[in-house]
């Protein structure tokens, strides 16, 4: 995989705490900074995305009356609940 060389700017005390994870996990800043950013894109991508997603069902007609999602979920509920016992 190829990789390219990014500059942030950080506060003292995560600089610090980074430094602690560091070097009680063996792993270098950049490391596990890395993985953190990865970690972070992917989360709001998959938020952004389905938001999108969301959006386009709305244009499109695809939704359903707050009233019939409610029942929908009642229904679950009760089912699991019956479930369980």
């Amino acid at each position: 995989m190829s990789s390219t060389t990014m500059t942030i700017r950080v506060s003292t005390d995560i600089k610090e705490k980074l430094d602690r994870l560091a070097a009680d996990t063996r792993r270098s800043r950049s490391f596990l900074a890395a993985e953190a950013v990865s970690a972070y894109v992917a989360r709001e991508l998959a938020i952004v995305e389905g938001i999108s997603e969301g959006l386009e069902d709305v244009r499109k007609g695809r939704t359903v009356s707050h009233e019939e999602a409610m029942s929908e979920l009642a229904s679950a509920i009760d089912t699991a609940e019956r479930d369980r016992s």
